[in-house]
């Protein structure tokens, strides 16, 4: 995954001038992770900027250089440290075009990495994906595969309006699978079947995909057909393809690293509820991580939910009645 976010970038670069890219130690040391690794030296340090350690600052730049006409990319290292930058990202990024009554769009993207797995310190791996979806003005996508990382964020840089472009930390060299040579993009909104299914619907995105797969498949040995849907975009949500699915299996399931209350779970189980609530058989069940801090490395795997706990889950999801 991680070098087809760089293939994209440098794609992007290469055919439009106008793109930049900042952030802390995204040039000389091409990214905390590589995912920058030869764009300084590429396009040089005009084009990619090395920030300081200062997570407003680096996003409230992005912001006025998208306002002068350039369109910048930026990398959060940890979208843990987003809290530092959210003044500006709730406050400016997202509304911008409504403030301005459309004068002005704000062709921005925030790379960030998240999520648990590889045993990172405090703040590294929380998922705080929902804090975004509740900023109206700003889009946020997760990809799962490689295949989406590159097409997603080639969507999300020609995008006129500001995307929150979240990247898996465990998928960063652990998610491999075919990626075109060629620029590609996938719709922003449009989210993936990723399993086909009869029994019950299992709704994940990011790495959590690859956990629902791996659940559907000891599932599918158990007698119960699981589909498993990629959001891949949480913000434009792909409402007719959740209720297309909904409709065909009559029980949902709704897995996510992030604590339960007040995860994304909770707003797809409200979207779901209301538009496709005569074709559940079951009450919607949420599969999170617990409502406390994120704890040390050394027990993140009692935190994160596993394949074992999906599994004992949708096993009783599959024998509930409404």
């Amino acid at each position: 995954m991680i070098e087809a976010i760089r293939e994209c970038l440098g794609q992007e670069m290469e055919a439009d001038n106008r793109v930049v890219v900042i952030g802390e130690d995204v040039g000389v040391l091409g990214g905390v992770f590589r995912a920058t690794d030869g764009l300084q030296a590429r396009f040089g340090k005009e084009r990619v900027v090395d920030m300081p350690l200062a997570e407003g600052v680096i996003v409230g730049s992005g912001i006025g250089l998208a306002m002068s006409g350039l369109r910048p990319v930026i990398e959060l290292q940890f979208l843990g440290f987003g809290h530092q930058a959210f003044h500006q990202i709730g406050q400016q990024v997202a509304r911008l075009r409504y403030r301005s009554q459309g004068r002005h769009a704000l062709p921005l993207v925030i790379r960030s990495p998240f999520g648990g797995g590889v045993r990172t310190p405090e703040l590294h791996s929380d998922a705080f994906e929902a804090f975004y979806t509740h900023t109206p003005g700003l889009k946020v996508v997760a990809p799962a595969t490689a295949y989406d990382a590159k097409g997603l964020l080639a969507a999300a840089m020609e995008s006129d309006d500001p995307v929150l472009y979240l990247e898996p930390l465990k998928g960063y060299r652990l998610t491999k699978d075919e990626v075109p040579d060629e620029r590609y993009t996938v719709p922003l909104g449009k989210l993936r079947v990723a399993r086909e299914g009869a029994d019950v619907t299992l709704i994940a995105w990011s790495a959590a995909v690859n956990v629902a797969e791996r659940a559907a498949e000891e599932l599918s040995e158990q007698g119960i057909s699981v589909e498993v849907l990629d959001l891949r975009s949480l913000n434009p949500l792909d409402i007719v393809g959740i209720s297309e699915s909904v409709a065909k299996t009559g029980r949902v399931a709704i897995l996510h690293e992030a604590p339960l209350t007040g995860g994304f779970g909770g707003e797809l189980v409200a979207t779901i509820q209301q538009e496709c609530f005569y074709s559940l058989e079951a009450p919607i069940i949420r599969i999170s991580a617990p409502d406390t801090p994120y704890p040390l490395g050394g027990v993140e795997d009692l935190y994160i939910p596993d394949v074992d706990r999906v599994v004992a889950e949708v096993v009783a999801l599959a024998k509930a009645s409404a």
